[in-house]
């Protein structure tokens, strides 16, 4: 009798040691995830170093629900709850971009096929690129890091036989290819507009105007990223309706300066459809060879005259971004 006991207790000893070594780890994991919480909450990673961190958002809050429910099978109920205080937060935040806005399009509403891709210092494989035009049938396409030998082969991979108008501007890296005659920005549109690479289309006797898009990156310079997204919002504001901004932002929908130019009164093609976590980058990067995309940077955003119909992504040879192709309805 006495042994079994000795064994009872040393076995609950065992037991209760292995539980608070596990509730210990399960509350260093929540550290990261709550302090991530903390900053998008204070918007703190606007134009600062923490915007890097904020990528992993997902990730993190991933880590706080598989944490909880540990913590919830071990009865450690205190820890338990502040767990379930930030996953119900993160989840706010998240769940929304897995759920389908639903709205109806009418058949007959004119459609534009819109696409994106980053051509990664110039090195993307143009005729893979200029296959997935033909194939996906794209309208306009937007490019980014548009320089080096990028603008001779697209060229020369017949970019002008599917696409034969183009926007591009001095001293910007980005280009809009067109299957439709690209008009100039109207007197009426902000002067920040018309100082990024933009026009306008008709499409279905109904004027779309266009803009790409390709912020610096925060890790080389957070505050320029902050800036560019500050005349992105300019450009923006008042004049979203019939907008659509699309390329490489260098952000995701958790970013606060993301967040503010939606604010405006943009949508994510990819929340709207439920795809809200489609990662684009990294694809076949040099410094990150065995790292698959992880994060979403790339993206198609629109005003309330247009209606996302699909979003989907595409490798393409060359470059270390999934080209984003995308089908909204006019319907405004």
């Amino acid at each position: 009798m006495g042994k079994r006991g000795a064994a009872d207790r040393s076995g609950r000893g065992r037991r209760g040691w292995t539980g608070r070594v596990l509730t210990g780890l399960c509350a260093a994991a929540l550290v990261p995830s709550a302090a991530l919480a903390v900053v998008r909450l204070g918007g703190w990673d606007d134009g600062t170093s923490l915007a890097m961190p904020m990528v992993l958002l997902p990730y993190a809050a991933a880590g706080a629900l598989l944490a909880l429910v540990v913590l919830l099978a071990l009865r450690s109920w205190w820890v338990a709850g502040v767990a379930g205080l930030l996953v119900v937060l993160q989840l706010c935040w998240l769940v929304p971009r897995f759920v389908p806005e639903g709205g109806s399009v009418a058949a007959d509403a004119p459609r534009l096929r819109v696409a994106t891709s980053n051509a990664y210092m110039g090195q993307v494989d143009a005729a893979a690129l200029v296959k997935l035009v033909r194939e996906q049938r794209i309208d306009v396409l937007a490019m980014e890091e548009f320089w080096g030998a990028a603008p001779g082969a697209m060229e020369q991979a017949g970019i002008r036989e599917v696409l034969p108008h183009r926007q591009v501007r001095p001293g910007r890296d980005t280009v809009l290819y067109s299957r439709l005659s690209l008009a100039p920005l109207d007197a009426s549109a902000p002067e920040e507009a018309r100082s990024l690479v933009a026009a306008e289309v008709a499409v279905g006797g109904r004027t779309v105007r266009l803009t790409a898009v390709h912020t610096y990156y925060p890790l080389g310079d957070a505050g320029r990223w902050s800036r560019d997204f500050a005349g992105l919002r300019a450009a923006a504001t008042g004049a979203t309706r019939n907008a659509v901004f699309l390329g490489d932002f260098n952000a995701t929908l958790d970013h606060a300066p993301m967040r503010e130019l939606l604010a405006t009164g943009l949508t994510d093609t990819h929340a709207e459809l439920g795809r809200g976590v489609s990662p684009t980058w990294p694809e076949d990067n040099a410094d990150f060879p065995y790292l698959p995309p992880v994060i979403q940077i790339d993206h198609v955003l629109h005003g309330d005259a247009l209606t996302a119909v699909s979003v989907a992504e595409h490798r393409v040879p060359g470059t270390d971004h999934r080209a984003v192709v995308a089908e909204l309805a006019v319907t405004g």
